[in-house]
């Protein structure tokens, strides 16, 4: 029987982009590292590329809009391990088509969007709960976006403040909510170790943004991973960018 890692991290949406460096950096860091995503054979080929690697990582097939296969990954990852350490809610889309008004975009994007971006936080997170309240220092990290500061999209002089981030209303509004979730969740975890943060990683280059972006995925991934390491000085229940404090 093989001995439980000192450290287990679980990575929604980890089969590619952010997610996968994500899961690449904190394996890097020592972490047994869960690639979750929903797709097996994209999970398998993410995992199989990260060990060739020489990286401690596993498959989990998870997809955050699927109940059942929530479930199915929580009781997988409780029987194996006994506990999470770690969970980077990650997984998210952006279905909206740049270019429209907020007003023209249609509402069934609106509800895939909050399916996916915030209530797959939610569900995942309270799924795994348990098993982090037994971790000795857990640490949840909500992967948001700039786009989710009201501040910033309100100030003239921030880039978000733009025709082209404006068309993106319910991607903006899921990420508010996440970040409004993460304070929520973090007032109820206070009196514990577990923190709880949102970060925006940055403008990256990956296929959320149709390849646009100015930052390379590895800058993208640090701030989820410096949070996911955060040492028991660390804050909870805030918005962070590269060492940085966010408005919300």
């Amino acid at each position: 029987m093989s001995l439980i890692p000192s450290k287990v991290a679980l990575v929604t949406g980890a089969n590619r982009g952010i997610g996968r460096e994500i899961a690449r950096q904190l394996a890097e860091n020592g972490v047994h590292t869960l690639v979750a995503g929903r797709r097996r054979e994209a999970v398998t080929e993410a995992t199989a590329s990260l060990r060739s690697m020489g990286l401690d990582v596993a498959p989990l097939v998870l997809d955050v809009t699927a109940p059942d296969t929530i479930a199915a990954a929580a009781d997988d990852v409780g029987g194996k391990y006994g506990r999470l350490d770690i969970l980077v809610n990650n997984a998210g889309i952006r279905v909206e088509e740049y270019g429209k008004r907020p007003s023209e975009q249609p509402m069934e994007q609106w509800r895939q969007t909050f399916d996916t971006n915030l209530f797959g936080v939610v569900e995942v997170t309270a799924a795994f709960l348990p098993l982090i309240r037994r971790s000795t220092a857990g640490r949840i990290v909500n992967v948001s976006s700039l786009l989710g500061s009201l501040t910033k999209q309100s100030d003239p002089t921030s880039y978000v403040y733009s025709d082209a981030f404006k068309s993106l209303p319910a991607y903006s509004a899921s990420k508010s909510a996440v970040n409004s979730w993460t304070v929520h969740l973090a007032y109820e975890l206070r009196d514990t170790p577990i923190k709880v943060n949102s970060v925006h990683p940055g403008y990256t280059k990956t296929d959320l943004n149709d390849g646009a972006g100015d930052l390379a995925v590895a800058v993208g991934a640090k701030t989820s991973v410096d949070m996911a390491l955060l040492g028991a000085d660390g804050p909870t229940g805030g918005y962070f960018h590269l060492g940085e404090s966010l408005p919300w």
